[in-house]
């Protein structure tokens, strides 16, 4: 599903993910716990700060993210 999310970008754009708009909440990124590349996406395995994990995907070709799922509750 497509999400808003708010990222930092230094020397690339989406380098890491600050916060995403997800079911009408604004949920925080306390840490980036693991990110890996495949072809065309980023993707960003992310915990919050009410300690929900999330994976988060920046596919570059769309310019778009998605979430991917909620890991844990």
């Amino acid at each position: 599903m497509n999400v808003e999310v708010h990222s930092y970008s230094g020397h690339t754009y989406a380098q890491r993910p600050g916060s995403f708009l997800w079911e009408g909440v604004e949920h925080k990124v306390k840490e980036v716990v693991r990110e890996w590349r495949e072809p065309g996406k980023k993707h960003f395995l992310v915990t919050t700060e009410e300690k929900r994990s999330f994976e988060l995907v920046f596919d570059e070709g769309k310019d778009e993210w998605r979430l991917m799922e909620e890991l844990s509750k």
